[in-house]
């Protein structure tokens, strides 16, 4: 409180880096609001200030653990309404109310903003605003959905409400969402100056119009209609019907339009439990707390105290050269790159710059700011700036030889303390590292392509790799906004070993009459972002050739290219960047299966319902990813179920609202995926054949988490 009776309401958990708001914070919170409206109604408070004392965030939420110990709709739709509860008394203060927004502001802390009168928001570049419950499978429970709509229309609050995405302060400013956006410099100071000033008498701030193309949609009953039938399209193309909670989020705004808040709180809080004691909820939830484990990096040795890399080296200006290069820069380190030939260089630099115009045309970047990633960013054909960087990558040619020769010449190029890591996604770290003096600086760091848009990157530890070449690689991989993985070294790693097997048995699916559509479409349906078939196309026909081989060879006959895909790679069709592969494509884009396709895999037309069912189909695939994830537990590439889970689902796309591959399999329960795999062993293929800790785990009845449980 001070003289002129404002009071100023702050968040602080003195125990975390960002506010959360548990029970205990909101049972506060309800205290804090009861006594202001005492005050409030007998003169003594004036107005009232929301903010917080971090130095990167507002509050980022509701308590994530809290979320996942709820069992019952019952139990969900009772927390929803405790916090309405908190947040009705909030906008029912007889007194302005402000919420200061610096850094991140999510969830329930935007719904605190939302039941405030006024908001503003700071523009420091860590200041976001996001809904993004419907990526744990739930909605905005404490008014979010009810409050959002009101104030800045239908269409752009389902925007909002069915993607998760963030908006920047300005970008917040031109939707309405805020009422002010003012300088990081002074900021506390500045909205205790509006709330004084609002008090005295002043005007609040008048919102931004809304669009006339919105306001004409909302304004008509025809409008609203076409608008939620958009909606609803858009949903069910995106989901495939798999997630609940985008449809429930448009039925509760759908309904709730021209009640009271009060009836349309009430079906929110009853959405909010159904949602929330849902497996899918349950199994996002999971995800979540599996990337936020990531994030922390709490099991990685060192991580805390290690080097940022300021200067980064990149050997080899292709694709995925220009593409990390392009990364690094846009967030914020310089980068050398370097290649035997000028023209890759320049090559590599226009992708970079491409990449930061679309950065820019998606309102990412402002143009000052992609300018200045592109001036972090040189190139050439000597070693020049190598001496001064933190951490070179090298994304070469993918021949052993040739990749050694680089690291050698790097080796007396470099500082002592520089990290060396390979792009490489098929041939082994130690063999690599074999020809160095210092091998415990050199280790995999393998992105996906495209860099820029693949989430995972698998940190690959060879046997000599220190843990501060690990720690500094993993740091690196934060700051690029990636999620990380510590993978031993091995054949295909992590991801490609488990793909492999995958890949190849769409080809033996194929052999056995089953259609390249019902290969596909299964594995859709089952929720991949595209079937294995069209996956081998995006990959290239040639890459995922040699990758396959390279398998065959390291890890024996269950790895046997099928025949399909062997004379599929023998036609020379390189897949989707040649224009034509298992599909056809057109300006990019996919137009079909290619009428010649079964006749270059040397099949005939695919037997009409004598094939493989759909359920033999789906099982065949997924089934065959677990057995080989469990080998992969076994040789201790990963030693974690969570870190195998993890790594498909940002390296693959398998079907979060899953839960993860081994998620899956422990709910199957590693006996029936045993018992289905000897099925298919009997059925004369060998390549089923149960891994033995399968087989153990099934004899102990036990599961994958409960044996290999994440450690941090």
């Amino acid at each position: 409180m001070d003289d002129e009776g404002l009071a100023h309401v702050t968040f602080d958990d003195p125990n975390r880096s960002a506010n959360i708001l548990t029970e205990p914070v909101m049972r506060r919170l309800g205290e804090i609001v009861r006594e202001l409206r005492r005050d409030a109604e007998s003169g003594r408070v004036r107005g009232v200030l929301f903010s917080s004392a971090k130095t990167h965030s507002f509050i980022v939420g509701a308590d994530i653990e809290a979320i996942a110990q709820v069992e019952s709709p019952d139990e969900g739709a009772e927390g929803s309404r405790t916090g309405q509860v908190v947040y009705l008394g909030i906008e029912r203060l007889p007194v302005p109310t402000i919420a200061a927004i610096h850094g991140t502001c999510l969830g329930g802390g935007l719904e605190l903003a939302l039941a405030c009168r006024i908001r503003i928001a700071s523009d420091h570049p860590d200041t976001s605003l996001a809904f993004p419950e419907v990526l744990l499978g739930i909605l905005p429970a404490w008014g979010g959905t009810s409050r959002l709509p009101r104030l800045i229309g239908l269409p752009a609050a389902l925007d909002l409400l069915l993607s998760g995405r963030s908006l920047s302060a300005r970008s917040a400013k031109r939707l309405g969402l805020v009422d002010e956006m003012r300088s990081a410099g002074g900021f506390l100071e500045s909205a205790k100056d509006l709330l004084r000033a609002v008090v005295r008498g002043a005007s609040l701030p008048t919102p931004s119009p809304r669009p006339f193309s919105a306001r004409l949609l909302e304004g008509s009953a025809l409008g609203r209609w076409i608008l939620f039938r958009a909606a609803g399209r858009r949903i069910e193309k995106e989901t495939g019907g798999h997630y609940p909670a985008p449809r429930r989020i448009l039925e509760v705004v759908k309904s709730s339009r021209g009640r009271s808040l009060e009836a349309a709180l009430d079906l929110e809080a009853t959405a909010a439990g159904e949602l929330i004691a849902s497996s899918v909820s349950t199994h996002l939830v999971h995800v979540f707390q599996l990337r936020e484990r990531a994030r922390r990096g709490s099991h990685v040795p060192g991580l805390a105290e290690a080097r940022g890399v300021t200067a980064l080296g990149v050997v080899g200006a292709g694709v995925m050269g220009g593409g990390i290069a392009q990364l690094a820069a846009y967030h914020g380190a310089r980068v050398r790159l370097r290649d035997v030939r000028h023209e890759a260089v320049a090559q590599a630099l226009r992708y970079a710059r491409s990449l930061f115009d679309k950065a820019v045309n998606r309102r990412k970047l402002e143009k000052r700011e992609a300018a200045q990633g592109m001036e972090r960013i040189s190139g050439g054909v000597d070693g020049a700036g190598f001496g001064a960087a933190d951490l070179v990558i090298e994304a070469v040619v993918e021949k052993l030889e040739v990749k050694r020769g680089v690291f050698r010449e790097l080796e007396g190029r470099v500082s002592k303390q520089c990290v060396l890591a390979t792009n490489t996604s098929s041939l082994s770290v130690d063999a690599i590292a074999a020809s160095l003096k210092h091998p415990e600086r050199l280790l995999g760091m393998h992105f996906f392509n495209p860099v820029h848009k693949m989430p995972l990157v698998e940190v690959v530890r060879g046997r000599a790799t220190s843990n501060e070449a690990v720690a500094v690689t993993y740091a690196f991989a934060l700051r690029l906004g990636k999620v990380p993985i510590v993978v031993r070294d091995g054949p295909g790693f992590l991801v490609n070993r488990i793909l492999g097997p995958y890949l190849n048995e769409a080809g033996f699916l194929l052999q056995e009459g089953a259609s390249i559509a019902a290969v596909d479409g299964v594995a859709r349906q089952f929720g991949m972002p595209m079937g294995p078939l069209r996956l081998i196309d995006e990959i290239g026909i040639d890459i995922m050739g040699h990758a396959g081989e390279a398998l065959h060879v390291a890890l024996g006959d269950r790895m046997a290219p099928s025949p399909p895909l062997v004379a599929l790679g023998a036609s020379g069709r390189l897949g989707r960047k040649g224009g034509v592969g298992v599909y056809l494509y057109e300006d990019d884009r996919e137009k079909g299966v290619e009428p010649g396709a079964y006749e270059a895999m040397n099949l005939g037309s695919p037997s009409q319902g004598g094939g493989p069912s759909r359920e033999e189909i789906r099982d065949r695939l997924v089934l065959t990813m677990i057995n080989e994830a469990a080998r992969i537990l076994a040789d201790e590439v990963a030693t974690a179920a969570a870190d195998v889970d993890l790594a498909m689902i940002m390296g693959t796309g398998f079907p979060p609202f899953r839960g993860g591959l081994l998620r899956l399999g422990d709910e199957r329960h590693p006996r029936w995926v045993a018992e289905r795999l000897a099925t298919f062993e009997r059925d004369g293929a060998s390549r089923f054949a149960p891994a033995p800790l399968l087989l153990q785990l099934a004899r102990e009845d036990r599961g994958f988490y409960d044996a290999f449980p994440a450690r941090g």
